[in-house]
């Protein structure tokens, strides 16, 4: 029996005795003596399915073992990937896998895995230290999709080809129907955050919202005061909402964070790949069978292609192209979920904004609603599909441009948001203005 045949059958007889046969039961079905099935569940218990491969193929880890000069050359890694990303040189990747590809590119004869890496970095002191656990968790408002297509969230999660380069992998999923879509590139520019967005509002849809993180891609940068950069433009010319997670909490981008997840596990994992195009060649069987797969308990036995598909999506024009020329502004809303700072500000588009009724450490919502007379800044207490919630503030945002106006007919539940917050913003202004009248009289 060759060792692929033993590593079925001892797959088969864990199979069985986690389907409720003995282990009697189980000798007697596979021909086997009972200790040889106690053995190999014993195994499967200690090391998972890893443990049900002969000893001769299973990974041994002993960083004891490695020498002197490799955890010199791995530290040595770290500090000049550190003095890169301060630098904002290339793509400021500082962890485990980044330190192994650089290794691999200085064609280093042995290469630590990353755990060993890992454990090298935390040695040498040289890991980032862990938040204080009795610091108080900020809570940040956030949406609660009940439908397909209403959110979508997109990340980006790095990694590394054989030769040592980076490539940035970016990945989105709609919320509520777990539909995913991704792309590799070689660089995470502005143009390959926009040029992501369009094949993600092609393929699945415009949602209401969609939410990315922080990165300069994706926000503009972080000198110009009051930027809207390209990816920003792109949003609000196609008709959906952009939501910029909280600053360093990826928790509130969670749906997609989980789903890299399963994408590492199952395109990267055990896999030499050579460029981008291998990875993508990679990447396609996987997000087909996870389309498709009836694995999720919260879609009750449906398959994320079925419950995407329970409403019709507007999708964006398959001929549509990144237009050459910088976008004008269109009518719309911006949003970004963000913690009080000490001096009760919060911090947007490079810009500082007062919140002086909210108590610090507190997370809040702020939207930009832009329209054909000018843009307004306004911070909530809580996110727009909240039953209630209360404007803290309002401000002016300065703009150098024209708004057009909108060019396409809105999703009725868009609309009624844009006409929920014109009202919020209308009673506000009017409780100010009573406010200021009893101070006269």
């Amino acid at each position: 029996m060759t060792e692929t045949e033993m590593y079925e059958q001892r797959k088969t007889a864990i199979h069985l005795l986690r389907g409720g046969m003995s282990v009697s039961e189980v000798a007697r079905e596979l021909e086997r003596s009972v200790s040889w099935v106690y053995n190999w569940q014993q195994q499967y218990q200690q090391e998972g399915w890893a443990g049900l491969h002969s000893r001769s193929r299973r990974p041994k880890h002993s960083p004891n073992r490695i020498p002197a000069s490799v955890r010199q050359r791995v530290r040595e890694a770290r500090s000049e990937l550190e003095a890169e990303a301060a630098a904002r040189e290339g793509l400021q990747y500082i962890g485990a896998p980044a330190v192994q590809a650089r290794l691999k590119k200085k064609k280093l004869s042995r290469i630590p895995s990353t755990s060993s890496i890992e454990r090298i970095l935390r040695a040498a002191d040289m890991t980032r230290p862990h938040q204080s656990k009795g610091k108080e968790k900020v809570i940040y408002p956030r949406l609660h999709p009940t439908q397909a297509q209403q959110l979508y969230q997109v990340d980006i999660v790095p990694h590394f080809l054989r030769g040592g380069q980076a490539i940035a992998c970016f990945n989105g999923i709609d919320v509520v129907s777990r539909y995913p879509t991704g792309q590799a590139y070689e660089r995470r520019r502005s143009q390959e955050a926009a040029q992501f967005l369009i094949q993600i509002w092609q393929e699945m849809g415009i949602p209401q919202y969609t939410q990315v993180d922080n990165e300069g891609c994706f926000s503009g940068g972080f000198t110009h005061p009051g930027v809207l950069g390209k990816v920003v433009r792109l949003a609000l010319h196609v008709g959906t909402e952009l939501v910029f997670s909280p600053i360093g909490h990826p928790k509130s981008n969670g749906s997609v964070e989980r789903f890299h997840q399963d994408y590492d596990q199952h395109v990267w994992e055990d896999t030499n790949l050579d460029n981008r195009s291998g990875v993508q060649a990679q990447a396609e069987p996987f997000f087909s069978d996870y389309r498709h797969s009836r694995h999720h308990s919260a879609l009750r036995g449906a398959s994320p292609a079925e419950v995407h598909q329970r409403i019709t999506p507007r999708k964006l024009s398959p001929d549509f192209q990144l237009p050459t020329h910088k976008l004008s502004l269109t009518e719309g809303r911006i949003h970004f979920m963000r913690r009080v700072n000490p001096d009760h500000t919060v911090t947007v588009l490079n810009l500082t904004w007062s919140v002086p009724d909210a108590k610090p450490d507190r997370g809040v919502w702020v939207t930009l609603e832009l329209n054909t007379s000018g843009a307004t800044l306004r911070i909530y207490d809580a996110a727009p599909d909240a039953l209630q919630r209360t404007c803290l503030v309002e401000h002016p945002f300065p703009l150098k441009e024209a708004v057009q106006p909108i060019r396409a007919e809105l999703p009725p539940q868009h609309a009624n948001n844009l006409l929920a917050d014109l009202i919020t913003g209308a009673v506000f202004r009017l409780d100010r203005a009573a406010n200021f009248l009893s101070t006269m009289f």
